[in-house]
């Protein structure tokens, strides 16, 4: 077996170096939090699964991980290693009973050098099952890259934890079995649902500020983010670690939820350096990856943000990435670089997250500004940005409202509304819908009644809302108003055969 990953090392590793980073070698601005860390499973009842080297045709119920890091005050248990962290892909990667020394041959780093054996030992900032802190905290949910453990990069997660965030993930796993089928519609809708599932997760926290959600993804992970995004009015905020959003943005179009329009809350790329002319011959890459993001250009109501890091290639932005992926000689920085910029991308990332979670006026600021103003090179990162258009102010929007304000003074407040949206479109059969939604709802009904009155107070000629609002009347056992708004729908149309009906019942 070692053979074999020896032979995999030469065939494909012949234009590589080593990295020599350590876990204390990435020298984050720590908060003021400690950071607990802990990882459990669950099973999505929804779906099935198959353990691939069962080699057996028997279906489960589809395990979820769970790797959760927390902020904390306890510095009393005990610390998580290197070593811990890899042991959890035994679980994420079926092989529960692999021994430790065969780590470093049988996972997506296979270097068993001296250096990765070394490292394993060296401690983190997490503490295991360390008590949550008595408070409340936002909450991010990390989408890891193609096929790749909940915990590659555990670094960021350790920096968010301990400024005051939830940090949640699961591992990367195709619809069916633990492998992707191409980087495909399937295998992105997986993982959404996935997210999705750790969204009802930290809905049940007690300590989560369910009002603030953000999703996190790298490469593959940021695809499935922002489905995620599009089907889930929780998520306010998006974070791409060099997510294949920009990649390969048509797996996203593809699906029957895409929306751009949909797209409505702040979003921030951080993209790897352009790839050099000649690796792009080499690989046979398409040389538009450099420069092309249809779906940044496309969005329209987020505030959104790209940031090219000119020092750090895609593997770079996952900590596993950093430890033990070999460096590419052909365009891969020194160590040094590499670090000061995955620090850079850390602290963007919490600056962005302070800003539209937190609503860190500083933070914005921060955001706003170009990296020379914030003391940073423009060798080292270069920055766009652009703010969202005005978002239609919807159905959606307005029941929002009247529901804030118990359906009460609907008229006055849409006469403000219409100077401040004046393509306001307020349908008159959804205005129907939902006043009969609400009033047959016994919880509701008064409430329907309010929606009737104001609908026909914008459609005064609609012989259906006088309808609607005389058997909103009637299911309230209101005779004599249902009696006085059937007339004037009868009125409005002679031939309303339900008003005809309805009178003659209630005269007799």
């Amino acid at each position: 077996m070692r053979a074999f990953f020896i032979f995999l090392f030469v065939a494909f590793y012949t234009n590589v170096s080593f990295g020599q980073i350590s876990p204390s070698d990435f020298q984050l601005e720590h908060g003021t939090y400690q950071v607990g860390f802990k990882q459990y499973e669950k099973v999505d009842a929804t779906r099935t699964y198959k353990r691939v080297f069962e080699w057996t045709n028997k279906t489960i119920l589809r395990p979820i991980l769970i790797s959760i890091w927390y902020p904390s005050t306890e510095t009393t248990s005990q610390k998580t290693t290197i070593l811990s962290y890899l042991e959890i892909f035994k679980n994420e990667h079926e092989w529960e009973h692999l021994p430790n020394e065969q780590l470093l041959n049988w996972f997506p780093y296979p270097i068993n050098n001296s250096h990765n054996k070394a490292i394993l030992n060296n401690t983190t900032k997490a503490f295991v099952k360390s008590n949550i802190a008595k408070e409340k905290f936002p909450v991010i949910i990390y989408a890891p890259s193609y096929e790749a453990s909940s915990i590659e990069n555990f670094v960021l997660c350790e920096y968010l934890a301990s400024h005051g965030y939830i940090v949640i993930s699961s591992p990367s796993r195709g619809a069916e079995i633990k492998y992707f089928s191409g980087g495909t519609h399937k295998d992105m809708e997986a993982q959404a649902r996935d997210i999705e599932f750790l969204l009802q997760e930290v809905l049940k926290f007690e300590h989560a500020d369910t009002s603030k959600i953000a999703t996190m993804g790298f490469s593959f992970g940021g695809l499935s983010n922002v489905l995620a995004q599009l089907r889930n009015d929780y998520i306010k905020a998006i974070v791409s670690l060099d997510g294949s959003i920009r990649y390969n943005y048509k797996v996203l179009k593809a699906s029957p939820f895409h929306d751009i329009k949909k797209v409505d809350v702040p979003f921030i790329h951080f993209a790897q350096k352009d790839i050099p002319e000649t690796v792009l011959k080499a690989d046979k890459i398409d040389p538009k990856l450099n420069y092309e993001f249809e779906f940044y250009d496309s969005l329209v109501h987020s505030d959104a943000y790209k940031l090219k890091f000119h020092d750090l290639t895609h593997s770079n932005f996952s900590s596993f990435g950093i430890l033990f992926r070999p460096r590419d000689k052909r365009q891969d920085k020194s160590d040094e670089k590499i670090l000061a910029s995955y620090k850079l991308v850390s602290n963007y990332t919490l600056q962005f997250l302070n800003a539209y979670l937190k609503n860190d006026q500083t933070s914005l600021e921060f955001l706003t500004n170009t990296p020379e103003q914030n003391g940073i090179s423009s060798n080292i990162l270069s920055k766009e940005s652009k703010k969202a258009t005005e978002k239609p102010f919807t159905i959606q929007d307005f029941n929002d409202l009247a529901a804030k304000q118990h359906y009460q003074n609907l008229e006055a407040s849409y006469k403000k509304l219409i100077q401040k949206h004046p393509n306001l479109e307020l349908p008159e059969w959804k205005l129907n819908n939902l006043g009969l939604q609400l009033t047959f709802n016994p919880k509701t009904s008064q409430q329907g009644i309010s929606i009737f009155k104001f609908a026909v107070y914008l459609y005064p000629k609609s012989a259906n809302l006088f309808d609607s609002l005389a058997e909103a009347y009637l299911f309230l056992n209101d005779k004599e108003n249902a009696i006085i708004n059937f007339k004037k729908s009868l009125a409005l149309n002679p031939e309303n055969q339900n008003a005809i009906d309805r009178l003659k019942e209630l005269n007799k």
